[in-house]
């Protein structure tokens, strides 16, 4: 492959508007489009102009028609990068007052400090009392990195109301919950500042609200409308599950009450926690011990219980929420098709011209890649024009146009004649002979058969007798056979590099694990030869033995998941972050006064918090887990989370703060089993879509899923209407006379695959959104002779051509 790889598209679009705005005076934008937020029309003189629809942000202001088409261009960007961020139409600038406010927002460098300003605000929660100690600063410090940080905040919001205006952004709950929660949090600083000392503020809970919010977690955003959106079916399956909690736990109290001397049936609360917890196994089986040594009857009590709640509803609520997530996935996957297709709607009818009104061409095609991605090349242009343009017509349809999203994600490279890539270099001997080496199955056979035995020696080395957990774990990872098979590793790798040269060796995951399990074990060897205590390292030696899972089709299997769902675990991830932080500040401000040792006399859990100047008992570590500061909160969190003797904390707070407290950790531990339980059914549903797709997708199906071949020549590059500088830069690249074939390749997310999944339902949605609408069929554009001259426009037979073209005139 010649390296004419595309640079990645840029991960935002809103950088060179931001750029041109800087350099352009705000006189040169204007309005002619009616815009569906104001329901203006913007006028202007244009009839001279050769253009289907005049941009909105021109307001009729004399300028030529080269300036208009350079607004049509931007405007139509912007259309494309709302489609792609799955932003409302109804934001969209409408005025030359409202752009610059639109482009600073949507500035990446502004992106940025709204990120840090987020961050500073989550940070701050390490400085406030109660801090970790380290941290600590004094009040007016944070105070006042506070108020900057929130200030920051407020600049955008105040920003976004110069361009959307009160009435939308009263319709936007997000926004305006950002904006209360910001006159919140303005007003708790300044009289913090002011008092210079912090008080009850259990608002500073709600500051993830302003991460989440930032574009950079987009993917957070989505999860939590996952959650929000399968919420109707948990909150029926959790009233179904209370029912019966309680029904239980009012029969727990008559039967257990009186005869039976435990505590957890005294009182019908008691029971009710009681039962709670027995929902999470957690006081199982103490809890029906007393009773069961009473009557061994008993215990069908129990174990109707657990068998009720545990083992049907919950695994009912599962199913449920495993059903409920399946259909708002392939909703979302709708929704986001269609609002793309709707915002190439508005990009394409600024990009066709009057002669012609149902084509965009080369030219127009190549002025809105230079807005939307200024990165990419003007043989990326063209060979995009040549892939959407599948009737080679020399004009872009409307339905062709629609799949522009698809094209900008191919990655393209000239078909050579795959020569490799030592041709003709000093080293060609011995990189054909590791080329050969590395095609023969015999190799693959080798390395295996290597990693099996430096398998073999590790068990030996751990088994082996030594004078230390020093001499061990220098046997285990720094001895003689750990230098020879990391040595053979190394060299392998070496071999493979040569084969392939060093860009297509990094292209497989594979190999690149490899590698980096090597050199980490190679350091971790010399670490460990320099630092015998540095026991860390150890870890690295064994992970090489994870190639061996490669070679069972389940294991394959279950790493492509994985990395499928490594996007939407990165966002349950933040979320259970957020919601960590959420409680621990609650935490922090209901319970960081009171301590734990010593505590809980003459109750149940007396001996888990017992301590000693001299030493706790076993039992008697408890009093670590508190609300301290927000590391601590942390830990005892994710303690909770685990369920595993959960009820003693909260028995403690109970005890030293009072019964209602009860109430905190259940809420905690209903929220935790609320996301985990739609993180399993992402799972599953990730798991079942990788299945399915397998099965119904052969090796050749997928290679042609992820690669697109494109011919093309100078010839047709100039019929296509490339001229100036677009020709002078295409030069280079297609020699006169000659065809030179491109191989586009895109990368193989989930997004993609779901296209190939959903194809019947795509094409479903499609027509009846097409209905719903009422579009006129696809039309045919066919070129004329002449390359600059407008194409020629099949009309449906049942359609004026007036009426056709009525649509997109000034």
């Amino acid at each position: 492959m010649a390296s004419l790889r595309s640079p990645s598209p840029p991960s935002d679009g809103y950088k060179r508007f931001s750029d041109d705005f800087a350099n352009t005076s705000i006189n040169n934008y204007g309005s002619n489009i009616t815009n569906t937020r104001t329901g203006t029309d913007g006028g202007g003189d244009g009839g001279t102009l050769d253009m289907g629809s005049r941009s909105s942000l021109h307001t009729g202001l004399h300028m030529s028609e080269d300036e208009h088409w350079e607004m049509n261009y931007h405007e139509a960007a912007i259309y494309l990068e709302e489609g792609l961020n799955n932003e409302k139409f109804d934001s969209h600038p409408s005025s030359p007052e409202e752009l610059p406010a639109y482009l600073r927002v949507h500035n990446p460098w502004y992106h940025g400090l709204d990120l840090l300003a987020s961050l500073v605000l989550i940070l701050l929660a390490f400085t406030e009392d109660p801090a970790v100690p380290t941290f600590e600063l004094p009040v007016w410090a944070h105070g006042t990195i506070e108020l900057m940080a929130l200030t920051v905040i407020g600049i955008e919001l105040h920003l976004k109301l110069k361009w959307i205006g009160w009435s939308t952004i009263l319709k936007h709950k997000r926004t305006m919950i950002k904006g209360i929660t910001l006159l919140i949090m303005v007003l708790e600083a300044v009289v913090v500042v002011c008092r210079q000392s912090s008080h009850f503020r259990v608002t500073r809970a709600l500051r993830p609200i302003f991460l989440v919010d930032t574009r950079h977690c987009g993917g957070v955003r989505r999860f939590i409308r996952q959650i929000l959106q399968s919420l109707p079916p948990i909150i029926d399956m959790l009233g179904l599950l209370m029912f019966f909690v309680a029904t239980y736990s009012l029969l727990g109290y008559y039967l257990f009450s009186e005869h039976v001397d435990n505590g957890h049936f005294k009182t019908i609360s008691d029971s009710f926690v009681s039962m709670f917890v027995l929902l999470t196994t957690a006081n199982f089986p103490d809890v029906m011990m007393p009773s069961y040594a009473k009557s061994k009857w008993y215990a069908l009590f129990f174990i109707l219980y657990i068998i009720t709640v545990l083992y049907v509803l919950m695994n009912l609520m599962l199913a449920v929420v495993y059903e409920a997530f399946t259909r708002i996935e392939r909703e979302k996957c709708r929704a986001l098709l269609l609002h793309r297709r709707r915002a190439t709607r508005h990009a394409f009818r600024l990009l066709v011209s009057r002669r012609a009104p149902l084509a965009v061409r080369l030219r127009h095609f190549a002025g809105l890649v230079r807005r939307y991605a200024p990165r990419y090349s003007s043989l990326d242009v063209l060979l995009m024009f040549k892939q959407l343009n599948q009737s080679g017509s020399g004009g872009l349809s409307r339905a062709e146009f629609a799949n522009v999203y698809e094209v900008f994600a191919l990655r393209w490279a000239a078909q050579t004649t795959r020569a490799p890539w030592y041709a003709r270099s000093k080293i060609e001997p011995l990189a054909r002979a590791a080329s050969a080496l590395t095609r023969s199955p015999h190799f693959e056979h080798f390395i295996y058969a290597l990693i099996v035995c430096n398998g073999i020696a590790m068990v030996a080395r751990v088994l082996e007798a030594a004078g230390g957990l020093q001499d061990s774990a220098r046997l285990l990872c720094a001895s003689w056979d750990t230098w020879l098979f990391l040595s053979l590793f190394l060299l392998e790798a070496c071999v493979r590099m040569l084969a392939l040269g060093l860009g297509a060796y990094l292209e497989s995951g594979w190999n690149v694990f490899d590698l980096s399990v090597t050199l980490l074990a190679l350091m971790g060897a010399v670490l460990l030869s320099i630092a015998p205590k540095l026991f860390i390292v150890v870890i690295f030696r064994p992970l090489r033995l994870m190639r061996l899972y490669k070679l069972k089709k389940r294991y394959r299997d279950v790493f492509g998941t994985l990395v499928l769902l490594s996007p939407l675990m990165s966002s349950a991830g933040c979320v259970m972050l957020v919601m960590y932080y959420f409680f621990a500040i609650i935490g922090m401000e209901l319970f960081a006064s009171y301590d734990l040792k010593n505590c809980c006399i003459n109750t149940t859990v007396e001996d888990f918090y017992k301590y000693s100047s001299n030493g706790s008992t076993t039992l008697g570590y408890y009093y670590l887990n508190n609300f301290e500061n927000i590391l601590t909160s942390g830990v005892t969190l994710f303690e909770l989370t685990v369920v595993n003797n959960w009820f003693i904390l909260m028995n403690a707070y109970a005890s030293v703060a009072g019964q209602f407290t009860r109430l905190y950790f259940m809420v905690f531990y209903l929220f935790t089993m609320v996301v985990l339980t739609i993180v399993v059914a992402s799972v599953l549903e990730a798991f079942r879509f990788r299945i399915q797709y397998k099965r119904s997708t052969t090796k050749r199906d997928e290679e042609k899923l992820l690669h697109e071949e494109v011919h093309t020549s100078w010839e047709e590059a100039q019929s296509l209407g490339a001229s100036g500088d677009l020709a002078e830069e295409l030069r280079p690249y297609l020699p006169p006379g000659i065809e030179v074939t491109f191989i586009g390749s895109r990368p193989r997310t989930k997004e993609v695959l779901q296209r190939r999944m959903y194809q019947t339902e795509i094409q479903k949605w499609l027509a009846e959104e097409d209905e719903i609408e009422g579009l006129p069929p696809s039309t045919t554009v066919t070129s004329s002779e002449d390359p600059l001259a407008p194409p020629l426009i099949h009309q449906p037979d049942n359609e004026p051509n007036h009426q056709v073209r009525a649509g997109y005139q000034l």
